[in-house]
């Protein structure tokens, strides 16, 4: 598929000059920092070493004082307590989170995990008749509930106050909730307005640590669950989620608690966890639990404290996932062979599929994988409690959000943002919305977001390449949105002559490349999935790279190579 390379905007040249200076560092350096809003010594130093000094006072976040002081209540009244989140990973970790802190200090105290098949996401009336039957009177809602207005009503007519910890952009009216935390709330001033549900979640926790003394050090072990929430979340990582990323990073390297160690040994994560490794290897095994049976599972295992009832709920979980892979290889498999034998599926600009026997816990990721084939706005669609339910992915640069909006009619309910959205329709309206829909992308999508674009840092020599270079470059990390992985362009590159192609199909390219062959800086590269340049590479003629750079240990030999995106014969 082509890519479009689109360089990002330089920064401003002063501030580069006197941020290299300060620093010590080269410009292109310099550059990258500027280019994610460090323009200062002081700035790069909260940057490059993030300290637990710069978490937020708790309490600058909107109704935290409410929140904490009907908890201390609860507390001294020892009152029944519900902690109450979605299936998903930030939903499950947040959950996790909460229960285990207060479990300390409250007798009384449970959780809940909506089913997503009979209940669907958020705030359910079965879950509140639950509360009630369990003679709760507190229910702490995590990652969900901003918008559960007619819900939390309901509860509120059976003596069960709720305390919401959300982020999701709420409506003009707030459920009338005892209190609402939610840092995107418009009349919220808390510095740091995109936290993960968990990182909300533990802002409440620290509120409630201030207010009674307890000591700061008992927050540290909570970290681990952060982190996983913020990469898997997909949230900004800057300002405080950096510092929260940091140090659960360092938590979960260090000293993971027994059901996160299980899921990294499962995930054949051994050491130098990363968010990569998060997003990739650990989160999905936690997402599959209430993808394929119940997130239930997933607190189990993240609460769990015997190793031998951590390995047997480890063992469950895998299984769902291998499961889970199954199931969603073979949907996308359905689906592309579907479209490749619709007619006129080139001249359309969006994707809608609706077949009524797909796995309904599997349908996001299936949209997100027919965007690799199909680069357009997808939904994907199947049948559930005698409705069409679905996920929708987006593309760069095109709000999907306001798509379906668009087709507000034809629903029943959505939710969700600018590149990601969950909604429900009578299956009789599947038709006219797939119409809507697709008439709406044509009308308000560019043909340029029809390509995928690498956003791209900086054009760079590989002479620029030094280990000083490669050593700062580490210092970024944690990577996540707002600090991607830098990407870089080196251009009129040429095969020094130990190019090769590599794979059991040789389908891969191990790269050896230099770009002015007088200072001998050779780089080595590796690009997946490009074994067919190399005929034109070998004769010798010149090409264009856009890379990452990471370090490659081979035969106890560490290297830093570059990851190759894309590649453009010049």
């Amino acid at each position: 598929m082509e890519k479009r390379w689109v360089i990002n905007e330089p920064g401003d040249e002063e501030t580069i000059e006197s941020l290299s200076q300060a620093l010590g560092v080269d410009q292109v350096v310099a550059n990258l920092l500027v280019q994610r809003g460090v323009k200062t010594f002081d700035q790069a130093k909260a940057f490059f070493r993030p300290s637990l000094d710069d978490l937020h006072d708790p309490f600058l976040m909107k109704d935290m004082d409410k929140a904490v002081n009907r908890l201390v209540t609860a507390l001294n009244n020892q009152e029944r307590i519900l902690i109450y989140g979605d299936y998903d990973v930030d939903g499950t970790t947040s959950v996790a989170l909460v229960y285990t802190f207060l479990k300390k200090h409250f007798d009384y105290i449970d959780y809940y995990i909506p089913d997503r098949y009979s209940e669907g996401y958020g705030i359910s009336l079965k879950g509140i008749d639950f509360a009630a039957e369990s003679n709760v009177s507190l229910v702490v809602a995590l990652d969900c509930g901003i918008k559960a207005m007619a819900k939390i009503a309901y509860a509120k007519e059976k003596g069960i106050d709720f305390i919401i910890c959300d982020h999701h952009t709420p409506d003009e009216v707030l459920p009338q909730a005892v209190a609402v935390l939610d840092p995107k709330r418009e009349d919220c001033q808390y510095p740091c307005d995109c936290l993960s549900g968990c990182g909300v979640g533990f802002k409440l926790m620290q509120g409630i640590s201030q207010q009674l003394n307890w000591p700061f050090d008992d927050l540290i072990p909570l970290l681990d669950l952060v982190a996983v929430s913020v990469a898997s979340d997909i949230v900004p990582i800057v300002g405080e989620n950096r510092v929260l990323a940091h140090f659960g990073l360092i938590q979960l390297n260090n000293h993971p608690r027994l059901g996160l160690k299980t899921i990294m040994d499962l995930a054949g994560v051994d050491k130098d966890l990363s968010v990569n490794d998060i997003v990739f290897k650990v989160g999905p095994r936690i997402n599959a639990a209430g993808r394929i049976q119940s997130g239930r599972h997933a607190v189990q295992l993240l609460i769990v404290e015997e190793e031998d009832a951590a390995v047997l709920i480890g063992d469950t979980i895998n299984t769902m996932n291998e499961d889970r892979k199954e199931l969603d290889h073979n949907i996308t498999d359905e689906a592309l062979e579907r479209l490749n034998k619709a007619e006129k599926t080139q001249s359309k600009k969006s994707t809608v599929l609706f077949d009524r026997n797909w796995h309904k816990g599997v349908i996001g990721i299936v949209a997100s994988r027919m965007i690799e084939t199909y680069y357009r706005p997808t939904v994907i669609l199947t049948e559930s409690n005698g409705m069409a339910t679905g996920s929708a992915r987006s593309v760069d640069g095109f709000d999907l959000y306001q798509a379906i909006s668009a087709c507000s009619d034809l629903l029943e309910n959505f939710g969700g943002h600018k590149y990601a959205a969950g909604l429900t329709m009578k299956l009789s309206n599947v038709p006219a919305f797939k119409e809507r829909f697709e008439a709406y992308v044509q009308n308000n999508i560019s043909e340029d977001m029809l390509i995928p674009q690498i956003k791209i840092d900086a054009k760079i020599k590989l002479s620029d390449i030094t280990p000083k270079f490669f050593r700062l470059l580490k210092q970024f990390e944690p990577y996540g949105p707002k600090n991607m992985t830098p990407i870089f362009i080196s251009e009129e590159v040429v095969d020094y002559g130990y190019s090769r192609q590599v794979g059991k199909n040789k389908e891969h390219l191990k790269l050896s490349v230099v770009d002015d062959i007088r200072d001998g800086n050779v780089m080595s590269g590796i690009a997946f999935s490009m074994g067919k340049m190399y005929p034109k590479i070998a004769k010798g003629a010149p090409f264009n790279i856009c890379y990452s750079l990471q370090e490659n240990e081979y035969m106890g030999k560490v290297e830093t190579q570059m990851m190759i995106r894309d590649l453009k014969i010049s």
